[in-house]
Protein backbone atom coordinates (compact mmCIF):
# COMPACT_ATOMS: atom_id res chain seq x y z
CA UNK A 1 0.00 0.00 0.00
CA UNK A 2 1.42 3.38 -1.04
CA UNK A 3 1.46 6.07 1.66
CA UNK A 4 0.86 9.50 0.17
CA UNK A 5 0.95 13.20 1.00
CA UNK A 6 -1.31 15.70 -0.72
CA UNK A 7 -0.11 19.30 -0.64
CA UNK A 8 -3.17 21.43 -1.41
CA UNK A 9 -5.84 18.85 -0.65
CA UNK A 10 -8.78 21.29 -0.84
CA UNK A 11 -7.90 22.52 -4.34
CA UNK A 12 -9.18 20.99 -7.57
CA UNK A 13 -6.19 18.67 -8.02
CA UNK A 14 -6.23 17.62 -4.38
CA UNK A 15 -9.94 16.85 -4.48
CA UNK A 16 -9.54 14.78 -7.65
CA UNK A 17 -6.67 12.85 -6.08
CA UNK A 18 -8.74 12.04 -3.00
CA UNK A 19 -11.57 10.90 -5.28
CA UNK A 20 -9.15 8.38 -6.81
CA UNK A 21 -7.92 7.30 -3.38
CA UNK A 22 -11.48 6.82 -2.10
CA UNK A 23 -12.12 4.29 -4.89
CA UNK A 24 -8.80 2.48 -4.35
CA UNK A 25 -8.38 2.28 -0.59
CA UNK A 26 -6.62 -1.06 -0.91
CA UNK A 27 -3.81 0.68 -2.82
CA UNK A 28 -3.36 4.03 -1.06
CA UNK A 29 -3.13 5.34 2.49
CA UNK A 30 -3.34 9.12 3.04
CA UNK A 31 -0.63 10.04 5.55
CA UNK A 32 -0.57 13.83 5.19
CA UNK A 33 -2.92 16.57 4.02
CA UNK A 34 -2.15 20.28 3.74
CA UNK A 35 -4.51 23.13 2.92
CA UNK A 36 -4.85 26.90 3.11
CA UNK A 37 -7.85 28.24 4.99
CA UNK A 38 -10.70 26.03 3.77
CA UNK A 39 -10.96 24.14 7.05
CA UNK A 40 -14.59 23.12 6.52
CA UNK A 41 -13.59 20.95 3.57
CA UNK A 42 -10.33 19.91 5.24
CA UNK A 43 -12.27 18.73 8.30
CA UNK A 44 -14.40 16.48 6.08
CA UNK A 45 -11.27 15.13 4.40
CA UNK A 46 -9.70 14.35 7.77
CA UNK A 47 -12.82 12.46 8.82
CA UNK A 48 -12.84 10.49 5.56
CA UNK A 49 -9.14 9.64 5.27
CA UNK A 50 -7.73 9.85 8.85
CA UNK A 51 -4.31 11.34 8.04
CA UNK A 52 -1.53 11.31 10.62
CA UNK A 53 -0.40 14.89 9.90
CA UNK A 54 -2.24 17.98 8.71
CA UNK A 55 -0.80 21.42 7.97
CA UNK A 56 -2.67 24.68 7.34
CA UNK A 57 -1.76 28.21 6.32
CA UNK A 58 -1.48 29.92 9.71
CA UNK A 59 -1.77 29.55 13.47
CA UNK A 60 -5.30 30.94 13.63
CA UNK A 61 -6.57 28.38 11.14
CA UNK A 62 -4.76 25.61 13.02
CA UNK A 63 -6.41 26.68 16.29
CA UNK A 64 -9.85 26.70 14.69
CA UNK A 65 -9.23 23.25 13.22
CA UNK A 66 -8.17 21.93 16.63
CA UNK A 67 -11.40 23.25 18.15
CA UNK A 68 -13.46 21.52 15.49
CA UNK A 69 -11.83 18.15 15.90
CA UNK A 70 -12.98 15.86 18.72
CA UNK A 71 -10.68 14.77 21.53
CA UNK A 72 -10.16 11.32 20.06
CA UNK A 73 -9.12 12.76 16.69
CA UNK A 74 -6.88 15.40 18.27
CA UNK A 75 -4.96 12.78 20.22
CA UNK A 76 -3.89 10.97 17.06
CA UNK A 77 -3.58 13.88 14.63
CA UNK A 78 -0.59 16.21 14.42
CA UNK A 79 -1.62 19.70 13.27
CA UNK A 80 1.07 22.03 11.89
CA UNK A 81 0.80 25.57 10.57
CA UNK A 82 2.56 28.23 8.54
CA UNK A 83 5.18 27.85 5.83
CA UNK A 84 7.51 25.90 8.11
CA UNK A 85 4.67 23.60 9.14
CA UNK A 86 3.69 22.86 5.56
CA UNK A 87 7.34 22.20 4.65
CA UNK A 88 7.62 19.84 7.64
CA UNK A 89 4.47 18.04 6.50
CA UNK A 90 5.89 17.74 2.97
CA UNK A 91 8.96 15.92 4.30
CA UNK A 92 7.06 13.62 6.71
CA UNK A 93 8.92 10.32 6.98
CA UNK A 94 5.77 8.24 7.02
CA UNK A 95 4.97 9.09 3.39
CA UNK A 96 6.66 7.93 0.19
CA UNK A 97 4.78 9.91 -2.49
CA UNK A 98 4.00 13.64 -2.43
CA UNK A 99 1.42 15.20 -4.72
CA UNK A 100 2.49 18.84 -4.98
CA UNK A 101 -0.72 20.71 -5.82
CA UNK A 102 -0.42 24.01 -3.92
CA UNK A 103 -1.18 26.84 -6.34
CA UNK A 104 1.42 29.46 -7.20
CA UNK A 105 4.75 30.39 -5.64
CA UNK A 106 3.51 29.12 -2.27
CA UNK A 107 4.17 25.60 -3.51
CA UNK A 108 7.90 26.13 -4.13
CA UNK A 109 9.37 25.56 -0.66
CA UNK A 110 7.14 22.58 0.26
CA UNK A 111 8.07 20.94 -3.05
CA UNK A 112 11.76 21.45 -2.38
CA UNK A 113 11.33 20.10 1.17
CA UNK A 114 9.71 16.95 -0.26
CA UNK A 115 12.48 16.56 -2.85
CA UNK A 116 15.20 16.93 -0.21
CA UNK A 117 13.57 14.16 1.81
CA UNK A 118 14.00 11.85 -1.20
CA UNK A 119 10.33 11.28 -1.98
CA UNK A 120 8.72 10.65 -5.34
CA UNK A 121 6.99 13.86 -6.42
CA UNK A 122 3.79 14.07 -8.44
CA UNK A 123 4.25 17.64 -9.64
CA UNK A 124 1.06 19.59 -10.32
CA UNK A 125 2.51 22.94 -9.19
CA UNK A 126 4.00 24.31 -12.39
CA UNK A 127 5.05 27.60 -10.79
CA UNK A 128 7.79 25.84 -8.79
CA UNK A 129 9.53 24.79 -12.01
CA UNK A 130 8.89 28.16 -13.65
CA UNK A 131 10.53 29.99 -10.75
CA UNK A 132 13.35 27.63 -9.87
CA UNK A 133 13.53 24.91 -12.50
CA UNK A 134 17.31 24.64 -12.43
CA UNK A 135 17.42 24.37 -8.63
CA UNK A 136 14.60 21.83 -8.49
CA UNK A 137 16.11 19.54 -11.11
CA UNK A 138 19.53 19.73 -9.43
CA UNK A 139 18.00 18.94 -6.02
CA UNK A 140 16.02 16.09 -7.54
CA UNK A 141 19.18 14.54 -8.95
CA UNK A 142 21.14 15.13 -5.73
CA UNK A 143 18.52 13.51 -3.48
CA UNK A 144 17.43 10.84 -6.01
CA UNK A 145 13.88 12.14 -5.91
CA UNK A 146 11.85 11.18 -8.99
CA UNK A 147 9.57 13.88 -10.43
CA UNK A 148 6.46 12.63 -12.22
CA UNK A 149 4.52 15.34 -14.09
CA UNK A 150 0.82 15.74 -13.28
CA UNK A 151 -0.07 18.56 -15.69
CA UNK A 152 -2.07 16.87 -18.43
CA UNK A 153 0.30 18.13 -21.14
CA UNK A 154 3.50 17.05 -19.39
CA UNK A 155 2.03 13.74 -18.35
CA UNK A 156 1.20 13.22 -22.02
CA UNK A 157 4.78 14.00 -23.07
CA UNK A 158 6.12 11.72 -20.35
CA UNK A 159 3.91 8.89 -21.58
CA UNK A 160 4.85 9.47 -25.23
CA UNK A 161 8.60 9.55 -24.54
CA UNK A 162 8.52 6.51 -22.24
CA UNK A 163 10.54 3.70 -23.80
CA UNK A 164 12.27 5.97 -26.35
CA UNK A 165 15.76 7.45 -26.36
CA UNK A 166 15.97 11.14 -25.48
CA UNK A 167 18.34 11.89 -28.41
CA UNK A 168 15.62 10.63 -30.76
CA UNK A 169 13.20 13.40 -29.71
CA UNK A 170 13.10 16.16 -32.29
CA UNK A 171 10.29 18.36 -30.98
CA UNK A 172 7.58 18.67 -28.34
CA UNK A 173 4.17 20.04 -29.29
CA UNK A 174 2.08 21.31 -26.37
CA UNK A 175 -1.64 21.63 -27.00
CA UNK A 176 -3.71 24.48 -25.56
CA UNK A 177 -7.47 24.68 -25.31
CA UNK A 178 -7.31 28.39 -26.08
CA UNK A 179 -9.47 29.15 -23.05
CA UNK A 180 -12.87 30.85 -23.27
CA UNK A 181 -11.70 33.65 -25.60
CA UNK A 182 -10.05 31.82 -28.49
CA UNK A 183 -10.49 33.80 -31.69
CA UNK A 184 -11.21 37.13 -30.00
CA UNK A 185 -9.16 40.23 -30.75
CA UNK A 186 -7.80 42.77 -28.26
CA UNK A 187 -10.82 45.04 -28.64
CA UNK A 188 -13.14 42.13 -27.76
CA UNK A 189 -11.09 41.41 -24.62
CA UNK A 190 -11.05 44.92 -23.19
CA UNK A 191 -14.23 44.64 -21.12
CA UNK A 192 -14.01 40.96 -20.15
CA UNK A 193 -15.24 40.34 -16.60
CA UNK A 194 -13.69 37.89 -14.10
CA UNK A 195 -16.86 35.79 -14.31
CA UNK A 196 -16.49 35.46 -18.08
CA UNK A 197 -12.79 34.61 -17.79
CA UNK A 198 -13.51 31.93 -15.20
CA UNK A 199 -15.98 30.16 -17.51
CA UNK A 200 -13.58 27.68 -19.12
CA UNK A 201 -15.23 25.61 -21.88
CA UNK A 202 -13.42 22.33 -21.18
CA UNK A 203 -11.58 22.12 -17.87
CA UNK A 204 -12.73 22.55 -14.27
CA UNK A 205 -9.80 24.21 -12.51
CA UNK A 206 -8.98 26.65 -9.73
CA UNK A 207 -9.53 30.37 -10.25
CA UNK A 208 -5.91 31.35 -10.77
CA UNK A 209 -5.06 28.65 -13.31
CA UNK A 210 -8.34 29.32 -15.16
CA UNK A 211 -7.36 32.96 -15.67
CA UNK A 212 -3.88 31.84 -16.75
CA UNK A 213 -5.55 29.60 -19.33
CA UNK A 214 -7.60 32.53 -20.60
CA UNK A 215 -4.48 34.70 -21.08
CA UNK A 216 -2.38 31.75 -22.42
CA UNK A 217 0.12 32.40 -19.62
CA UNK A 218 -0.60 28.88 -18.41
CA UNK A 219 0.72 27.55 -21.70
CA UNK A 220 3.77 29.79 -21.42
CA UNK A 221 4.46 28.34 -17.98
CA UNK A 222 4.13 24.87 -19.49
CA UNK A 223 6.78 25.68 -22.10
CA UNK A 224 9.21 26.58 -19.29
CA UNK A 225 8.15 23.50 -17.32
CA UNK A 226 8.69 21.21 -20.32
CA UNK A 227 12.15 22.68 -20.86
CA UNK A 228 13.23 21.73 -17.35
CA UNK A 229 11.44 18.39 -17.08
CA UNK A 230 12.60 16.98 -20.40
CA UNK A 231 15.77 18.96 -21.14
CA UNK A 232 14.40 20.29 -24.45
CA UNK A 233 15.40 23.82 -25.57
CA UNK A 234 12.67 26.41 -26.17
CA UNK A 235 13.17 26.42 -29.95
CA UNK A 236 12.08 22.77 -30.01
CA UNK A 237 8.91 23.32 -27.98
CA UNK A 238 5.88 24.43 -30.00
CA UNK A 239 2.34 25.31 -28.94
CA UNK A 240 -0.86 24.71 -30.93
CA UNK A 241 -4.43 25.62 -29.97
CA UNK A 242 -6.65 22.54 -29.85
CA UNK A 243 -10.13 23.55 -28.61
CA UNK A 244 -11.41 20.00 -28.14
CA UNK A 245 -8.71 19.21 -25.52
CA UNK A 246 -8.55 15.57 -26.59
CA UNK A 247 -4.91 15.47 -27.77
CA UNK A 248 -2.97 16.46 -24.66
CA UNK A 249 0.43 16.79 -26.31
CA UNK A 250 2.54 15.35 -29.12
CA UNK A 251 6.16 14.21 -29.37
CA UNK A 252 7.88 14.30 -32.75
CA UNK A 253 10.92 12.09 -33.28
CA UNK A 254 13.92 12.51 -35.57
CA UNK A 255 12.33 10.45 -38.34
CA UNK A 256 9.39 12.94 -38.23
CA UNK A 257 6.95 10.37 -36.90
CA UNK A 258 4.78 11.58 -34.01
CA UNK A 259 3.25 9.96 -30.94
CA UNK A 260 0.33 11.67 -29.18
CA UNK A 261 -1.57 10.94 -25.97
CA UNK A 262 -5.37 11.25 -26.15
CA UNK A 263 -8.15 11.11 -23.58
CA UNK A 264 -11.21 13.03 -22.47
CA UNK A 265 -10.29 16.23 -20.57
CA UNK A 266 -10.18 14.90 -17.02
CA UNK A 267 -7.33 15.54 -14.57
CA UNK A 268 -7.97 12.24 -12.81
CA UNK A 269 -6.10 10.57 -15.68
CA UNK A 270 -2.67 12.18 -15.18
CA UNK A 271 -3.09 12.21 -11.38
CA UNK A 272 -3.76 8.47 -11.31
CA UNK A 273 -0.84 7.77 -13.66
CA UNK A 274 1.56 9.62 -11.36
CA UNK A 275 0.14 7.86 -8.29
CA UNK A 276 0.54 4.37 -9.75
CA UNK A 277 3.44 4.72 -12.23
CA UNK A 278 4.51 2.54 -13.98
CA UNK A 279 1.20 0.71 -13.53
CA UNK A 280 -2.29 1.96 -14.41
CA UNK A 281 -5.62 1.83 -12.59
CA UNK A 282 -8.79 0.56 -14.23
CA UNK A 283 -11.53 2.94 -15.44
CA UNK A 284 -10.17 6.16 -13.96
CA UNK A 285 -12.15 8.36 -16.34
CA UNK A 286 -14.73 8.20 -19.10
CA UNK A 287 -13.71 6.35 -22.25
CA UNK A 288 -12.84 8.19 -25.46
CA UNK A 289 -15.36 8.02 -28.31
CA UNK A 290 -13.64 9.48 -31.37
CA UNK A 291 -16.56 8.83 -33.71
CA UNK A 292 -18.77 10.93 -31.41
CA UNK A 293 -16.23 13.77 -31.27
CA UNK A 294 -15.87 13.63 -35.03
CA UNK A 295 -13.37 16.43 -35.64
CA UNK A 296 -10.12 17.48 -33.99
CA UNK A 297 -8.81 20.90 -34.99
CA UNK A 298 -5.49 22.70 -34.48
CA UNK A 299 -4.25 26.23 -35.13
CA UNK A 300 -1.46 28.58 -34.17
CA UNK A 301 -1.81 30.73 -31.03
CA UNK A 302 -2.83 34.36 -31.51
CA UNK A 303 0.17 36.12 -29.97
CA UNK A 304 -1.06 39.66 -30.68
CA UNK A 305 -4.24 39.18 -28.69
CA UNK A 306 -2.60 36.93 -26.09
CA UNK A 307 1.01 38.10 -25.67
CA UNK A 308 1.63 36.27 -22.37
CA UNK A 309 2.78 33.17 -24.23
CA UNK A 310 5.51 35.12 -26.03
CA UNK A 311 6.56 36.73 -22.72
CA UNK A 312 7.12 33.26 -21.27
CA UNK A 313 9.29 32.28 -24.23
CA UNK A 314 11.20 35.55 -23.74
CA UNK A 315 11.69 34.89 -20.03
CA UNK A 316 13.02 31.40 -20.75
CA UNK A 317 15.41 32.77 -23.37
CA UNK A 318 16.61 35.48 -20.94
CA UNK A 319 17.08 32.86 -18.27
CA UNK A 320 18.30 33.39 -14.72
CA UNK A 321 15.73 35.00 -12.44
CA UNK A 322 13.54 36.37 -15.25
CA UNK A 323 11.03 33.46 -15.13
CA UNK A 324 10.61 34.05 -11.39
CA UNK A 325 9.69 37.68 -12.09
CA UNK A 326 7.35 36.57 -14.87
CA UNK A 327 5.53 34.31 -12.43
CA UNK A 328 5.47 36.85 -9.58
CA UNK A 329 4.10 39.67 -11.74
CA UNK A 330 1.50 37.33 -13.22
CA UNK A 331 0.26 36.22 -9.78
CA UNK A 332 -0.14 39.82 -8.66
CA UNK A 333 -1.83 40.89 -11.90
CA UNK A 334 -4.26 37.93 -11.93
CA UNK A 335 -5.21 38.61 -8.31
CA UNK A 336 -5.84 42.28 -9.14
CA UNK A 337 -8.03 41.31 -12.10
CA UNK A 338 -10.07 38.88 -9.99
CA UNK A 339 -10.64 41.69 -7.48
CA UNK A 340 -11.82 44.01 -10.25
CA UNK A 341 -8.87 46.39 -9.89
CA UNK A 342 -7.58 46.10 -13.48
CA UNK A 343 -8.85 45.07 -16.92
CA UNK A 344 -8.20 41.66 -18.43
CA UNK A 345 -6.03 43.27 -21.13
CA UNK A 346 -3.88 44.96 -18.48
CA UNK A 347 -2.59 41.64 -17.11
CA UNK A 348 0.07 41.27 -19.85
CA UNK A 349 0.91 45.00 -19.64
CA UNK A 350 1.80 44.67 -15.96
CA UNK A 351 3.88 41.54 -16.58
CA UNK A 352 5.82 43.13 -19.44
CA UNK A 353 6.61 46.29 -17.48
CA UNK A 354 7.90 44.28 -14.53
CA UNK A 355 10.08 42.15 -16.82
CA UNK A 356 11.46 45.21 -18.61
CA UNK A 357 12.62 46.68 -15.29
CA UNK A 358 14.28 43.53 -13.96
CA UNK A 359 18.04 43.06 -13.77
CA UNK A 360 18.60 39.34 -14.21
CA UNK A 361 20.63 37.37 -11.69
CA UNK A 362 21.74 33.72 -11.95
CA UNK A 363 19.12 31.13 -10.98
CA UNK A 364 21.74 28.82 -9.47
CA UNK A 365 20.86 29.80 -5.89
CA UNK A 366 17.42 29.53 -4.33
CA UNK A 367 17.99 32.80 -2.47
CA UNK A 368 18.31 34.68 -5.77
CA UNK A 369 15.04 33.17 -6.99
CA UNK A 370 13.18 34.11 -3.82
CA UNK A 371 14.56 37.66 -3.96
CA UNK A 372 13.43 37.95 -7.58
CA UNK A 373 9.97 36.72 -6.62
CA UNK A 374 9.68 39.42 -3.94
CA UNK A 375 11.00 42.08 -6.30
CA UNK A 376 8.60 41.05 -9.07
CA UNK A 377 5.59 41.26 -6.76
CA UNK A 378 6.56 44.70 -5.51
CA UNK A 379 7.19 46.01 -9.01
CA UNK A 380 3.87 44.61 -10.30
CA UNK A 381 2.01 46.31 -7.44
CA UNK A 382 3.73 49.59 -8.31
CA UNK A 383 2.67 49.23 -11.96
CA UNK A 384 -0.93 48.53 -10.93
CA UNK A 385 -1.02 51.70 -8.81
CA UNK A 386 0.33 53.71 -11.74
CA UNK A 387 -2.40 52.58 -14.16
CA UNK A 388 -5.39 52.76 -11.80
Amino acid sequence: MKRITILGSTGSIGRSALNIVSKNRDKFRVAVLTAGNNISLLEKQIQSFSPEVVAVADDRTALELQKRMGRKQRSSLKILSGQDGIAEAASYRGSEFVLSAIVGAAGLMPTIAAIRSGKTIGLANKEALVMAGRVIMQESKKHMSAILPVDSEHSAIFQCIEGHRKPDVRRIILTASGGPFAGKNRRDLKNITPEEALNHPKWKMGRKITIDSATLMNKGFEVIEAHHLFGIPANRIDVVVHPQSIVHSVVEFNDRSCIAQLSVPDMKGPIAYALTYPQRLFNVMEGLSLHTIGTLTFKKPENKSFPCLSYAYGALKEGGTMPAVLNAANEVAVNAFLKGLIRFTEIPVIIKKAMDCHTVRPDTKLAFVIDADRWGRKKAEEVIKSIK
